[in-house]
C-alpha cells in the first residue's frame, strides 16, 4: 500500500444502510473494518459520504411543493447523519476520526477547513466529509473530486455494487463489457455514468486517478491489485 500516502474514498449512503434504509450496524462494521485495515497500513484516508440511505435531493425533483435547492439541502443534511454514524462507529472500534461538514453545526461536527483537515490526516485520523460541497446542484461525486483535490490525495476510490465500470448496466445486460482501464475522455464521451461529468472533468483537470472497485475490497484495491477499473489520462 506504500504507493499511496493519502486517498479519498467516496462512499454511498447505501453502503452504510440496511435493506430498508437508515443505518445498519453490520454495514457500518464492515466499512470500519476496511478503513481500519487501510489506516493500519499507513495510508491516510478521507471519506466523502452520500446520503441515499436516507434521502437524495433528486428524489424530490418532481415534488411541486419543494424547490430543487431545498431538496438538495435536505440531501446534504442526510449526509451529515451518515457522517455522524460513521465517525462514532470508527471511534467505537478504536479508530480516530473527525467529521467535517460543509453545512456544519458546531455542536456535533466541525466546519470544513483545509488546514485543520490536513492536520487531522497527519495525526492519523480518518477524516469524514459530509454536507456535500455545501451548494445545491452538485452531487457527492463532485464533492469527492473536490475534496480529493483539496487534500492533495494521490487517488480517488469509489466503491460500487459491481466489480468495475461496464459499457452498459451489467445487472440488466448479461453481455455488458467490463473495462479494466479507461481514460477520462472515454468516460466523458460515452457518458458511462460511473460518476457525474463534473466530477470526472475535475479529476481529469487535476490528473487524479479514479479507482472504481467492488464494495468490500478497499484494502485490496489500495494495495494495487486489479479488482476493478482504473480511470486515468
Amino acid at each position: 500500500m506504500s504507493q499511496f500516502k493519502r486517498i479519498l474514498l467516496k462512499l454511498s449512503g447505501e453502503a452504510l444502510g440496511g435493506p430498508d434504509g437508515g443505518v445498519s450496524a453490520a454495514a457500518m462494521d464492515s466499512v470500519v473494518a476496511e478503513l481500519r485495515a487501510v489506516r493500519q497500513a499507513g495510508v491516510q484516508v478521507g471519506v466523502v459520504v452520500g446520503g441515499g440511505n436516507f434521502l437524495r435531493g433528486r428524489d424530490l425533483a418532481d415534488n411541486p411543493r419543494i424547490a430543487r435547492t431545498t431538496a438538495d439541502y435536505m440531501g446534504m443534511l442526510a449526509t451529515n447523519m451518515n457522517g455522524l454514524a460513521l465517525r462514532d462507529s470508527l471511534e467505537s472500534h478504536g479508530v480516530k476520526a473527525t467529521l467535517f461538514s460543509a453545512i456544519p453545526d458546531t455542536r456535533f461536527c466541525e466546519p470544513f477547513n483545509r488546514r485543520q483537515v490536513i492536520e487531522r490526516l497527519d495525526a492519523g485520523h480518518v477524516v469524514i466529509f459530509s454536507g456535500g460541497t455545501g451548494n445545491p446542484f452538485f452531487t457527492t461525486d463532485t464533492c469527492a473530486a473536490l475534496r480529493a483535490a483539496e487534500i492533495s490525495a494521490d487517488a480517488l476510490f469509489k466503491a460500487t455494487t459491481v466489480d468495475g465500470v461496464y459499457d452498459s448496466d451489467p445487472k440488466k445486460n448479461p453481455h455488458a463489457k467490463k473495462y479494466d482501464k479507461l481514460t477520462y475522455a472515454k468516460v466523458l464521451a460515452d457518458r458511462l455514468g460511473v460518476m457525474d461529468l463534473t466530477a470526472i472533468s475535475l479529476c481529469m483537470e487535476r490528473n487524479l486517478p479514479i479507482f472504481v472497485f467492488p464494495a468490500g475490497q478497499l484494502a485490496t484495491a489500495v494495495a494495487g491489485e486489479n479488482v476493478g477499473t482504473i480511470i486515468t489520462g
